[in-house]
């Protein structure tokens, strides 16, 4: 243990000196002792340069020296007895330890005996020889004048880096009594030099201070600046450095004084278009006044937080009073002169409000701000309507300049109408704000002057929507107009009102309330209907209609507006409009009102009411017309002088049809848009388009809810999307990018440090292109599109720069990694074949995915062998696997692929390791079947529950074809069943009620959707008829499935029962399908893209009965419940136990088709707590794949699906019937 030398504390007094000098400015700005105390115990928090002080350094290396080998020996002793690894949270609590036990040490104890000794007497020792100088200056300062006062003072404006003279208290008794009103100028001049000198901490607690501050406002309404500036500088001063328990006071001082300086004066100016000049002495003072005020409020909100709710409303209520006292005396004003207001300077300097935009920013002001506007200045509120009211009936446009944005010579003159169009847009500013929120809405209706009635919120809106088309935005004809510069762009009232709107569009209940309103949308749409119906309306007025219905675009979905911007916008694209010229009507203008459209059809309820009117075949036409018209562009021909016109021309067309074109890609937005971009033909042109923005990292505009890696998602979904995908390049650059990541790194950067070795199974900087893969390949049509009769390379040998480029190739180096070769060409083999064996654990758990991957590649037989070769001891007979990254993942593939069933039915084995001598307690295998284990205990089936009251309605009823109220008193009973007694909706009571729902449905004309199924197969046909491998895999699945179950016997009877039955669906189908000249792999005749779980799950309600289980299916395939996607496709296989499937089953066929819907809607609304946690750690797309939906319950949510189907049915059923007819 080091001791402190006489030496050391000589130097402690230096280095504790100079941190006090380094932080002079904190603690002398503190109001208390107590605040300099706090500053100083958090200085490490506020003081970027705290371990830079030597003060602090010294501390640093006193502690090391006295208590670095009680760490050390700590740190041996418990990381050699206790076993801890710094890895994770065993390192934070090894940390815990250590500073545990060398508190608890007798070394910690006496150095801090020491330091505190020590401190106790250097701070005792500067106490005295700060005493000692202190003296010294008074004796000093005795012995000089009067001019003492003008020492060390500064005559710059700045409020900072001033020097300051300390002041006593009977000195500024004296100063105080300096500054009244009676004594010379120059004395009082001299005393408010010296005031500015002294710390304004000292000055504002001193006993005197409010003598003081009377008279510092009695100095402001001088007319001398001499006077009034030095106060103005002091209170500057007294702003940057004192907290707001100090600085209200300054502020409502000033605030009050500012009040009845114009109180007082009376000051007027002549309307209309007479000048003022604001260098006038008493104007100038006041705005120099008005500037510090607003200065102050745009800075108060950054501290305010900080301190009692009542110093912030004290500030907010003195504004609020100087603005509405001043509103109420210039009501009177008369006609050719008007009383200068506070408002009018405030516009002046702060024209859009910015000052009201940051206290409403806040909840913790905007809540005292609207409680104050509700109970004492509604007149505010009044008068800023007042002006948009007059404003608009006055039809005046001005551009004033305000004095905060002027760029080059200081304007000092403005005439009477832009003062008041100041205002004007000072007032539009804060009523906007003030409408954006739920309380500041329920301020209206309101009151005001000339208007009978109160004006209301629509009132309002409407009001403003007039003003915006009664002035637009000024042409741009004459660039050297002050009107069309950017600045006086951005103030005018359009631009004004489109920023407002937009506000109100951008929160949901808002715009409900304030834009969705049948008035509101009618004035929009005014200018637009007039057209229409061939009348003739100012062009502006068209024009400035585009931005204001895009922020109502939402409001139209389901609409009669919706109909006549369709319609408009319709007219335009095929230019039926004879009321508008072609310049009048450029593609400008046709595209804006596209895009208001795309606003409505990039969502579900939107592309619901434009889908009848054609707009994808109105646009896919434009775009076609404008890309054939550019193909026949002429070739420039040598010697003949280009005309710019031709130039300019061209590339306006090349817009235009590059915005067609964006249009139509937004289609692909929904599912139900996406078939109608297939069905235009241009999906291929959209996905290379969108492609070539996507690698440009050019996004969608602001108004579109997702990027474009969601409409990727979105196209690969389906066949042709994932066919234009690859033709388009984008499936190549995928790869090459992620093979990149993955294998190259960025190596060819000069390393620093070495990059730490990953501990995820993908490492964060793949993760990224591992989402982006299973986005693509989500969809079994994606998977069977890309790798349908594709084989792998399996080369014998692979150079290290050789990149895969397709997806089989990615399957082929990071999935089947069966050779040396394959190995040996990887830089990172563990850490690159982990992530191909996570890829194919997520491909798998679409089993239509998996049966195409095992019949194509031997997936299973790779991983066994791998599996198998994965061994300590090869020659040994008890041959023990070796448990590693990828022994672990293969053993976690295997289980996931060969054992089927449900949350309560399998164990998936886990990928992390575990704690203890036991890592891995998981049976690995490298040969079928997997170990027991894997498999849990099946549910109990009961196949004869004939004693319940819903087994015997089932045998009672004879007619059931021929009642008309039997469904209905079927439904009513299932639901009761369902809801009280689920367990009995299975075995034999669930084949007969599918027996007798879908014989009764079938048997009718309203329920009976597609044609009945007239099918007789000879049986010699239907024997010879051969099945895919894929089938094949796909009955095995189905027979492991049903044995487990104990649905199946052992023998082969059902193999032949199953296989049978599938070869009839196979012939049935064949007759059914309509020949397709399409190249797609899914789409061919001989190729039926992967395995019909439906008839399995049937086949196993039907406990193997062939004919009974062909029977309900064929009857099934006449009604709309036949549909089905990924859950649906595979009947919830491996995501949902047995009973809940076969509920599934039941729910759909007896309560309809459109439960399928409300099926999945249930099972989000079952898993929106995961479903959240997982978006916001980025899993969501493989949660939803792998995990299967644990707790859920089909009976415990049927209730909930019938309130969707009250609300939804005749929307959901209307949608799903449009498959039998599409929109062409």
């Amino acid at each position: 243990m080091s001791q402190l030398s006489a030496e050391d504390e000589v130097e402690l007094q230096s280095l504790l000196k100079q941190l006090l000098i380094s932080v002079n400015d904190r603690i002398s700005g503190a109001p208390s002792t107590e605040c300099a105390e706090e500053i100083l115990l958090h200085l490490e928090e506020t003081d970027k340069n705290f371990h830079n002080y030597e003060f602090v350094k010294y501390l640093r290396q006193y502690v090391q020296s006295s208590l670095g080998t009680v760490v050390e020996e700590e740190t041996k002793n418990l990381t050699r007895g206790e076993g801890q690894h710094a890895i994770g949270s065993g390192h934070d609590n090894l940390i815990h330890a250590i500073t545990r036990r060398t508190r608890d040490s007798a070394e910690f104890q006496q150095m801090m005996l020491t330091l505190k000794n020590t401190m106790i007497m250097v701070v005792e020792s500067l106490i005295n020889k700060f005493e000692e100088d202190q003296m010294r200056k008074e004796e000093l300062q005795r012995s000089q004048s009067n001019s003492q006062y003008m020492d060390n003072c500064s005559d710059s404006d700045s409020s900072f880096n001033q020097s300051y003279a300390f002041l006593r208290q009977e000195q500024l008794q004296v100063l105080a009594e300096k500054l009244d009103a009676s004594k010379p100028k120059e004395v009082r001049w001299q005393a408010l030099q010296a005031l500015c000198c002294a710390p304004p901490s000292d000055v504002l607690s001193c006993e005197s201070w409010s003598s003081l501050r009377r008279k510092l406002c009695a100095a402001l309404t001088e007319p001398d600046p001499d006077l009034s500036d030095n106060v103005l500088q002091f209170f500057a001063k007294s702003f940057s450095s004192c907290p707001l328990n100090v600085t209200r006071e300054i502020y409502t001082s000033l605030a009050k004084s500012v009040e009845s300086s114009f109180a007082s004066q009376k000051l007027s100016f002549p309307s209309g278009s007479a000048s003022v000049d604001i260098n006038r002495p008493e104007v100038v003072r006041l705005l120099k006044q008005i500037r510090l005020m607003n200065d102050f409020q745009k800075e108060v909100t950054t501290f305010w937080i900080r301190h009692p709710e009542k110093y912030m409303e004290e500030v907010i209520d003195s504004t609020f009073s100087l603005l509405s006292f001043h509103h109420e005396l210039g009501s009177n004003s008369s006609g050719t002169e008007k009383v200068l207001e506070p408002i009018h300077l405030l516009a002046l300097l702060d024209i859009k409000a910015t000052w009201f935009n940051k206290w409403m920013h806040g909840s913790y002001s905007r809540t005292v701000v609207l409680r104050l506007l509700e109970k004492k200045y509604k007149s505010l509120i009044v008068a800023a309507l007042q002006c948009c009211v007059h404003y608009s009936e006055s039809c005046v446009r001005v551009d004033p300049q305000p004095a905060e944005q002027q760029s080059t010579a200081q304007r000092s003159v403005y005439s009477g109408k832009e003062l008041e169009y100041a205002v004007f847009v000072h007032s539009l500013c804060f009523l906007g704000k003030v409408l954006v929120y739920t309380n500041g809405r329920k301020l209206f209706p309101m009151k005001v002057r000339k208007r009978k009635d109160p004006v209301s919120l629509t009132d309002l809106v409407v009001i403003l929507i007039h003003i915006m088309y009664q002035h637009p935005r000024p042409p741009h004809s004459d660039p050297s107009s002050s009107s069309s510069s950017p600045h006086t762009d951005s103030l005018s009232p359009c631009s004004l009102v489109m920023e407002v709107l937009w506000a109100l569009c951008e929160r949901t209940e808002c715009a409900a309330e304030c834009l969705y309103q049948p008035a509101v949308i009618e004035t929009l749409l005014t200018p637009v209907i007039a057209l229409l119906n061939g009348q003739q309306v100012q062009t502006q007025s068209h024009t400035h209609t585009l931005p204001a219905l895009k922020t109502a675009a939402a409001s139209a979905r389901g609409s009669s507006a919706a109909l006549v911007v369709v319609q408009f916008t319709l007219r335009l694209l095929n230019k039926e409009l004879p009321s508008l010229s072609e310049s009048e009507a450029p593609p400008a203008l046709c595209g804006a009102f596209v895009f208001v459209c795309r606003q409505m059809y990039n969502t579900c309820e939107g592309l619901q009411v434009l889908m009848p009117h054609g707009l994808h075949t109105a646009v896919a036409a434009a775009w076609k017309k404008t890309s054939s018209l550019s193909d026949r562009t002429p070739t420039p021909v040598p010697g003949v002088t280009a005309v710019a016109s031709s130039s300019q021309e061209l590339q306006e067309r090349l817009i235009w049809e590059e915005t067609l074109l964006d249009s139509l890609l937004n289609f692909a937005a929904t599912p139900k848009g996406l078939l109608l971009l297939q069905q235009t033909g241009a999906i291929n042109e959209c996905v290379s388009y969108m492609f070539s923005r996507f690698s440009k990292k050019l996004q969608v505009s602001r108004c579109e809810k997702f990027g474009y890696g969601v409409m990727v998602t979105q196209v690969a979904a389906t066949a042709p999307g994932v066919a234009a995908l690859h033709s388009s390049g984008f499936v190549r650059a995928l790869v090459v990018e992620l093979w990149s990541t993955l294998e190259c790194g960025s190596e060819d950067v000069r390393v620093v440090r070495p990059k730490p070795t990953p501990m995820d199974p993908i490492d964060r900087s793949c993760h990224k292109s591992f989402l982006s893969l299973v986005n693509l390949l989500s969809s079994s049509r994606s998977v069977w599109e890309l790798l349908g009769q594709q084989p792998l390379a399996n080369k014998s040998e692979y150079t290290l720069r050789e990149m895969p480029t397709s997806v089989p190739d990615l399957i082929d180096r990071l999935i089947s990694v069966d050779s040396d070769a394959k190995i040996h060409s990887l830089f990172h083999y563990e850490q690159s074949h982990t992530f191909g064996l996570r890829l194919l654990s997520v491909l798998c758990c679409n089993l239509d995915s998996f049966l195409l991957l095992e019949s194509q590649y031997n997936i299973c037989s790779t991983l066994l062998r791998s599996q198998r070769e994965n061994v300590a001891e090869p020659d040994a007979d008890d041959r023990t696997f070796i448990i590693d990254s990828l022994s672990v993942e293969r053993n976690h593939v295997l289980v996931r692929v060969s054992v089927v069933g449900g949350p309560s039915e399998r164990r998936l084995p886990p990928r992390a390791l575990q704690q203890g001598d036991d890592p891995y307690p998981w049976p690995m295998f490298s040969s079928y079947p997997p170990p027991p284990c894997y498999t849990l205990n099946p549910p109990k089936i009961p196949h004869n529950s004939q004693d319940s009251e819903f087994a015997a309605f089932l045998a009672s009823a004879k007619d059931a074809k021929t009642d008309e109220s039997w469904m209905a008193t079927c439904r009513r009973l299932y639901c009761r069943v369902m809801t009280s007694k689920p367990a009995v909706v299975t075995g034999q009571v669930l084949a007969d009620l599918l027996d007798k729902v879908v014989a009764h449905l079938s048997s009718s004309t309203t329920e009976c959707f597609f044609s009945p199924a007239q099918y007789k197969a000879e049986e010699t046909s239907v024997k010879s008829a051969a099945l895919s491998s894929v089938e094949q895999l796909g009955i095995n699945t189905c027979l492991r499935y049903g044995r487990y179950l104990s649905l199946l016997r052992d023998d082969s009877a059902a193999d032949d029962a199953l296989t049978l039955l599938m070869k009839h669906l196979k012939v049935f189908l064949s007759s059914q399908r309509i020949k397709s000249s399409s190249e797609l792999v899914t789409q061919q005749d001989y190729y039926y893209p992967g395995h019909d779980w439906l008839a399995s799950t049937v086949f196993l309600i039907m406990a193997a009965d062939v004919d009974r289980s062909l029977r309900l299916l064929l009857s099934l395939s006449s009604l709309l419940t036949s549909m089905c996607l990924h859950w649906l496709t595979q009947c919830f296989w491996n995501y949902l136990d047995w009973t809940e499937i076969c509920h599934y089953v039941s729910t759909c066929v007896v309560m309809g088709a459109d439960y399928q819907v409300y099926m999945c809607v249930a099972i989000f609304k079952h898993l929106q707590r995961e479903i959240l946690q997982r978006t916001q750690s980025q899993e969501l797309q493989v949660f939803l794949k792998e995990e299967p939906i644990q707790g859920f319950r089909v009976g415990s949510y049927l209730e909930f699906m019938e309130g969707l189907e009250t609300k939804y049915r005749d929307l959901v059923l209307t949608d799903m019937k449009t498959i039998r007819n599409p929109v062409g």
